[in-house]
């Protein structure tokens, strides 16, 4: 989700909106440096969101600097009778936010107001892949009848595991696995890309099973 469907991180959004955004920008640049630990990150943000209410949290969402065309593109997905999930290391409670404007799935990491914070909640790299896994075997979906987006490290695993992939202004580590690259703020645009392959991927399928 992060620099993928929102120009900026749930963290940076969060401590904007509670008035500390300094501090949200600190325990980014810490935690992209290594300096502190995943607990630490979420301790530290969660503090920040200590007193946030329901309503800040919502002022949070609606107000944070979307991609353009984030809720069109999941109706246009949904209306061709596919699915849309979005797998993030933001928090859940925030990730969550987005299947109002019509996610049919979210997963974050394990962080939420007023519960015990697990040493293993940060959502990993590898889980996005498993989660993916999961989603297509409930489906009975095979690996190229899904697309799959990021911008940065923690999607590395998913662009290696699945050969539609769009990268949306990665990071110079992503970059050079993706089938596509996205450089805009519009994402209605890679979201074409996306269906370019598997529309491409389908001809192949077909032409190779006519000459066979």
């Amino acid at each position: 989700m992060d620099g993928t469907l929102l120009r900026s991180t749930a963290t940076i959004e969060l401590a904007r909106q509670m008035g500390q955004l300094e501090a949200g920008q600190e325990i980014e640049k810490a935690w992209g440096e290594g300096t502190i630990s995943d607990t630490d990150f979420w301790l530290k943000l969660l503090d920040i969101c200590k007193d946030a209410s329901p309503a800040d949290f919502d002022d949070a969402f609606r107000n944070s600097p979307w991609m353009d065309g984030v809720a069109e593109t999941f109706e246009d997905i949904r209306s061709r009778g596919e699915d849309v999930i979005v797998i993030s290391q933001s928090p859940t409670f925030f990730v969550r936010g987005l299947e109002v404007w019509g996610a049919n799935e979210t997963y974050g990491s394990a962080v939420e107001l007023g519960s015990p914070l697990k040493s293993s909640a940060t959502l990993l790299p590898e889980a996005k892949v498993a989660i993916t896994q999961s989603a297509l075997a409930a489906r009975n979906l095979s690996p190229d009848e899904c697309v799959v987006y990021g911008d940065s490290s923690s999607d590395v695993a998913l662009f290696t595991t699945y050969p539609h992939s769009v990268a949306v202004n990665p990071t110079p580590v992503l970059a050079p696995l993706a089938a596509k690259t996205y450089l805009g703020s519009d994402i209605r645009e890679a979201h074409a890309m996306g269906r370019k392959l598997i529309a491409t991927s389908t001809r192949n399928q077909f032409a190779q099973g006519s000459s066979s």
